[in-house]
Parts: structure tokens; C-alpha cells; sequence
């Protein structure tokens, strides 16, 4: 086995139960590219980014993802098909396995940190039984200066070994996969799956319960960027909505692409070191920032590469969920410090594949946390098993497998920080017009930059004051107008060409909207409820 030379602080493990003899501290990415390589655990294309694939697990598996209930979770986690209880002994009784897996390994070992505000920082040690998850670590989290590594010591241990397989029988688990969290002994305990952003998603699910409940800070699961003029714009939306797209804007700063806090100062920081983006059917044409990150140092997960080096990023052969991390400075207009001010609009993506939501609408504050909890977006035919057909999708706070309290909680914390800034809230919908999926086509992008755009300069609000269409069945502000975007495109309605078929397919949307939020509503006040859309009995 490829042996690298050792750098020259070296550490123990042995306090937290492992000892191994063989800690590779801190490697630099070049020599991770170089030992993976060597190690045959991945291959570099022509563009110099490593290429690897992270086995069985090509994307998260919600159902395997636990907290210990313990006197610090049990009563403020909001527990069931998200937050999925672990009893502490099982817990112990597992990290003594996997902490005796990996003491018989070579592994690497990474001290970085989370929160891009030194006032809520973070520091974390990350532990790998694979160099290339060891080189995602380095990407996605902030990196200490060499002087500040010396006295440096972790609060939160994130433990990685994709190659380690529990016993469900006898360890607790579902299968032979998990991701666990600890808030009392502060670690991220996962195995069985060498999926990496499971590493990340794991110490960002922690400061979703820390941040709001000892910080008073809204945790948020987004991407944010900054105008010229210095306003502050926040985008949430779930996977392929274009949530890291429409934030990487050459005309504005990029804060960060995923996950943020919202201060009681009112400004917005950036989580993470990194940008972890999907790549399917990539082009530089559409998305050329994300296109030219792709480099020396970047890392493609699950991509098929020919025998010239080349990526042919609409190949899906592997998974949907082909993705890329890089360090955020690969990213050429970047916001210094990754912290913005002054939020001035909050975009809440959907890709509707129904095709009845307006391209862009403007949200009351009753809407906008109604929204906001539901969390709504639309599966179709290929991302998933079984999906034949669009398939509403609901993920509270645009995020719910990574938080752990209440959604209310986190749709009370916004509701109140719009409020008290005046910020505007949009729905945009990046998904279909002219129809559903099947019939319709997805909205270009171009016009949703430019809309966006409208929105972030004031044109938008300047064009349509006053004389907004109110949407039918969702209620929302639907502009008339916008510079830069055919008329004809702003109505959905009109874009079918057929009203009996669209308000059919309006109605059923709503329907599913307020079936899923039945569940909500026993916490919810009379304004939130009133955000929801009317449907035909």
C-alpha cells in the first residue's frame, strides 16, 4: 500500500479510542489527489479535477439517519420519519466498533471549522478512512491558517468509515448504513456509505439545532450572494431547483451556496469553505462559473468520463445525483469573509412540474412562512425508482432531513427577521410552462435570471405596484410585467392554452399542499393557515 510521508505535526487519537498507527494529519489536497490515485480509489480527468465514485450510496438515505435521544435532545427535537431516536448504549456500542475498524486502518485526519463568523465559529475534526473523503473535508469546510492549528482543539469529531457495515440486529440501526448524531458527546458518527456529503450534511444538521436554540440565530438551507450595492439575497430551494445556479452570478458576490445563518445583527454568514453543486447536464454556456470550477482540486462524484479524460455530464448512467466540490475560492467573484448585510429579498425556488405556479410571484409574510414550512418542490420521471409521472415533493424549510427542531420554529425565526427588515420574499418557479411535465417545457433560464434580476434591482416592484394579478387558486402576487421576459410567460394560465385543463391541475396541486400541511397546523397561527392555497372540494 502507497505509504506518503507523514507532515510535521503529528497527533494521537488514542483519548477518543483509536490507534491506529498510521494518521496521516492535515495532508494538503495535491497530495490526497496524488494517494488516491495511487490507491486506485479514483481517476483524474483531463481537466485535472479528481474523479471518484462513492459506491452503493450515491445520495443520502434519510431513513438511516439518527440523533441520540439524550437529556439534550429529548425535548426539543421535533422526533419521527426525520428525526429518528438512538438510544445512548447503542450508540456507545457502535462508535467502539467502528473506533476498532478504523484503529487497524491508515487514516486521515482534518482540523477545520464551520461558520464563517468568528463569533459563531465552530471548530471541527474530521476523521476518514478514504484520502478523497478526507479531500471533500478540505473543499467544503473553512480552513485554518497553519498558526492557528498548534493550539488547536475540536469542539465537534465528525467519524468517517464508509467501510464499516453495522449489524442491524444487533447495533440499533435500520441496515448497515448510518449517519449519527450525538449533541452530548458532540460527534458525527457514520458508516457504510462512502457518500460524501454525509460528512457535511452531518455537521450542518448539528448547528440547525445549536445555532437557533443557544445562539438565537436562524439556521437556513440556502445560498446567498451580494449585489454591488451591498444588499443581501437569500435563495432556498431543494435539490434542482437551481439553488446553487441562480446564486453564482458574475454581477453579484457569492456568500455561499448551501447552508447560512441569519443573525440577530442581521447579517447572513456562510456555514462552509466550499460549494457542493450538481453537475447534470452541465455546460459552460448555462453555467459557466460551476463549469470553470471544475479543475485541479475539484472532485467529481459519480460522473462517467471517457477514455480521453473527457466528462460527459448528461450521461446518468451511475446516478441523477452526480455532483462536484470545490473550495469556494474557485469561484471568482466571492463575497470577502463569506458574510453579507442587509438581506433585501429572499427567493424561494420550486421546480413545479405541473406547471401551474407562476415563473414568479410576490409572497405576504402569512404566504411566505406558509411556503416556507411546506417546502414544496416536484419529482419526475428519472429521479427516482417508480417515478413515472410528477410527483409532488414537500421538505419543511425547503430542508427538513437536516432539521432537527420544529419547522414552525424555524418559520416563526423568519417570519419575525422579515418583519423586522421589510425584506421581499418571492416564489420563483424554475420547473414548467406552457404545461406539465410530459406536455410543457421547462422554463428557460435566462428568463429566470432575468426576473430575479427584476426583482433584486426593484424594477420588478416598480413595474407591477399596485397592480398585481392575485393567482387564482394560490393567491399569490403574480406580476403582469417584467423587463427583459415576454408577457406572455408571466401567466400560467396562459402559457396552457387550455383553462379547464389547468385549473384541474391547479386544484389537485393545492389539494396536495394541504394535505401535507394538515400536520402543521396544529402549531401554525391563523395567518400562516391563510397563506395556503384554495382548492375545490
Amino acid at each position: 500500500m502507497y505509504q506518503p510521508a507523514l507532515v510535521t505535526k503529528t497527533i494521537s487519537l488514542n483519548h477518543i479510542g483509536i490507534t491506529s498507527k498510521t494518521l496521516h494529519y492535515q495532508l494538503p489536497p495535491n497530495k490526497l489527489h496524488e494517494i488516491t490515485l495511487k490507491l486506485k480509489q479514483g481517476f483524474e480527468a483531463r481537466s485535472g479535477a479528481l474523479i471518484i465514485q462513492t459506491g452503493e450510496f450515491t445520495g443520502r438515505s434519510p431513513k438511516d439517519r439518527f440523533i441520540v435521544k439524550d437529556d439534550i435532545t429529548k425535548d426539543h427535537i421535533w422526533w419521527g420519519d426525520v428525526n429518528i431516536p438512538f438510544a445512548s448504549e447503542d450508540f456507545d456500542q457502535l462508535y467502539n466498533k467502528v473506533t476498532a475498524y478504523l484503529s487497524e486502518r491508515d487514516i486521515y485526519v482534518r482540523d477545520s471549522y464551520v461558520c464563517s463568523d468568528p463569533a459563531y465559529r465552530t471548530n471541527i475534526r474530521v476523521i476518514n478512512e478514504y484520502p478523497w473523503s478526507n479531500y471533500f473535508a478540505y473543499n467544503m469546510f473553512l480552513r485554518p491558517k497553519d498558526s492557528e492549528l498548534k493550539n488547536f482543539e475540536p469542539e465537534w469529531t465528525v467519524i468517517n468509515a464508509p467501510g464499516f457495515r453495522a449489524d442491524p440486529k444487533k447495533d440499533g440501526t435500520r441496515q448497515h448504513n448510518f449517519a449519527i448524531l450525538n449533541f452530548t458527546k458532540k460527534i458525527a458518527l457514520i458508516g457504510g456509505t462512502g457518500y460524501t456529503g454525509e460528512i457535511k450534511k452531518g455537521i450542518f444538521s448539528a448547528l440547525n439545532f445549536i445555532l437557533p436554540v443557544f445562539k438565537n440565530t436562524l439556521p437556513m438551507h440556502c445560498s446567498a450572494n451580494v449585489g454591488k450595492e451591498g444588499g443581501t439575497s437569500i435563495f432556498f430551494g431543494l435539490s434542482g431547483t437551481g439553488k446553487t445556479t441562480l446564486s453564482t452570478d458574475h454581477h453579484r458576490h457569492l456568500i455561499g451556496d448551501d447552508e447560512h445563518g441569519w443573525t440577530s445583527e442581521n447579517t447572513i454568514f456562510n456555514f462552509e469553505g466550499g460549494c457542493y453543486a450538481k453537475v447534470v447536464n452541465l455546460s459552460r454556456d448555462k453555467e459557466p462559473e460551476i463549469f470553470d470550477a471544475i479543475k485541479k482540486g475539484a472532485i467529481l462524484e459519480n460522473v462517467i468520463m471517457d477514455a480521453k479524460g473527457e466528462v460527459d455530464y448528461s450521461d446518468t448512467t451511475i446516478t441523477q445525483n452526480t455532483r462536484v466540490s470545490y473550495p469556494i475560492h474557485f469561484i471568482d467573484n466571492i463575497q470577502p469573509n463569506s458574510i453579507g448585510k442587509n438581506p433585501k429579498n429572499i427567493f424561494f425556488l420550486t421546480a413545479d412540474a405541473f406547471g401551474v405556479l407562476p415563473p414568479i410571484s410576490k409572497l405576504t409574510p402569512g404566504q411566505a412562512a406558509y411556503h416556507f414550512i411546506s417546502g414544496y418542490t416536484a419529482k419526475v420521471a428519472g429521479t427516482e425508482a417508480g417515478i413515472t409521472e410528477p410527483v409532488p415533493s414537500f421538505s419543511a424549510c425547503f430542508g427538513a432531513p437536516f432539521m432537527p427542531l420544529h419547522p414552525t420554529k424555524y418559520a416563526e425565526m423568519l417570519s419575525a427577521k422579515m418583519k423586522a427588515t421589510g425584506v421581499n420574499v418571492w416564489l420563483v418557479n424554475t420547473g414548467w410552462t406552457g404545461g406539465p411535465y410530459g406536455i410543457g417545457t421547462r422554463m428557460k433560464l435566462s428568463f429566470t435570471r432575468a426576473m430575479i434580476n427584476a426583482a433584486m434591482d426593484g424594477s420588478l416592484e416598480a413595474a407591477n405596484k399596485n397592480n398585481y394579478h392575485i393567482h387564482s387558486v394560490f393567491g399569490v402576487l403574480q406580476p403582469r410585467v417584467c423587463p427583459n421576459v415576454p408577457t406572455a410567460v408571466l401567466s400560467p394560465r396562459k402559457t396552457w392554452k387550455n383553462d379547464e385543463g389547468f385549473y384541474k391541475t391547479a386544484h389537485k396541486l393545492a389539494e396536495s399542499f394541504n394535505t401535507n400541511f394538515e400536520k402543521f397546523e396544529p402549531y401554525a397561527n391563523k395567518e400562516i393557515i391563510a397563506g395556503g392555497p384554495k382548492y375545490l372540494q
